[in-house]
């Protein structure tokens, strides 16, 4: 039998040294409202389902959730972004201070509201969602703001995260400034595309998309799917085309239940079938894969070593529900079970 190209030795060595990082979060952020509840009966009224309340949460969401997980993994995270001038935004501040997560770059912002994403959860199942937020751009003297408070921090980050969730704070701008600043820099650069927000996103160390996120960016359709992503031609052509016109230094596909794909020019994609033994909620797995894969390059691990590693930290988040996070001692138990 083969070795892995993991194992739990290495991926505790990873760990240690990711818990000596700094990572710096652009983007939207978000304050996630979870409404907890059961449902025993359908409204007279209309054909929905009445959930008796039970209780209700708060957490960080969007990029706000990226740094969350980077803190449950014991690195150290800064976040920059716009909130608005209102309770939500004080309480989410509050929320990611709790957690340790430097916030001094989060810029409030007249006229903007902070993105709030309500989710009713009846039984383990989300039963709707409730989106009240700002799309417009940020205006040019708030990015002005962020990318001034940006380069006071850059030169103590071991890698910058750019999680553009289409709100308008990762603007076409801000990216090409960011870019440069990284690039002049040396500093390690992911995106997580939003492709309905029409960003030229060359050039960077990794970007994240889904399978949907792909297609869109390669403005190809999506007319057939394979059992097994190597043998998906329309998936190949996508990955392909991605490495050609955006030239990333890294390609990593999430595909679900059918794991991930990793993909470099001028070498064969790498395929790593998912870990998830039970898939309850998959809200923020997203977040967990771009933070988990980013720290591991950033203390030291190869791109094969960072997508294993983000697989089983995605495997562990879709178990639970609610946005959610993994700790590195889980992690090392997803290798050991």
């Amino acid at each position: 039998m083969s070795a892995p190209l993991l194992s739990a030795s290495r991926a505790r060595q990873i760990l240690s040294a990711a818990q000596k990082t700094r990572v710096l979060v652009v983007g939207d952020v978000m304050l996630d409202q979870f409404i907890w509840g059961g449902v025993s009966r359908i409204s007279p009224e209309a054909p929905v389902p009445v959930v008796d309340f039970q209780r209700e949460s708060f957490m960080p969401g969007g990029a706000a959730n990226v740094a969350r997980n980077l803190v449950s993994l014991a690195a150290s995270a800064e976040l920059f972004g716009a909130i608005g001038q209102d309770d939500a935004g004080r309480q989410l501040k509050e929320i990611l201070a709790g957690q340790t997560i430097g916030c001094g770059g989060l810029i409030p912002c007249p006229g903007r509201h902070t993105s709030i994403k309500t989710r009713i959860v009846a039984h383990q199942q989300q039963v709707v969602r409730i989106d009240r937020e700002t799309r417009a751009d940020m205006a040019g003297k708030g990015t002005d703001r962020l990318l001034a408070g940006l380069k006071t921090r850059l030169s103590r980050a071991d890698a910058v995260i750019v999680g553009d969730y289409g709100k308008g704070v990762v603007t076409q701008s801000l990216l090409n400034e960011i870019k440069a600043l990284c690039r002049r820099r040396g500093v390690w650069l992911s995106l997580d595309p939003k492709p309905v927000h029409h960003l030229n996103l060359s050039n960077l160390s990794l970007i994240t998309p889904n399978r949907k996120e792909a297609f869109d960016l390669a403005a190809l359709p999506d007319t057939t799917r394979h059992s097994h992503p190597l043998s998906d031609k329309n998936l190949m052509l996508v990955a392909e085309r991605l490495l050609n016109e955006l030239r990333p230094a890294l390609l990593l596909i999430t595909l679900g239940e059918l794991g991930m794909l990793l993909c470099q020019r001028g070498q064969k994609p790498f395929h790593i079938p998912t870990v998830a033994q039970e898939v309850f909620d998959v809200s923020g797995a997203g977040d967990t894969v771009i933070a988990t894969f980013t720290l591991a390059v950033a203390a030291g691990a190869s791109p094969v070593e960072a997508a294993i590693l983000s697989n089983h930290a995605a495997g562990i988040v879709v178990g639970k529900v609610g946005t959610a996070t993994t700790t590195p001692g889980e992690l090392l138990k997803s290798f050991n079970p």
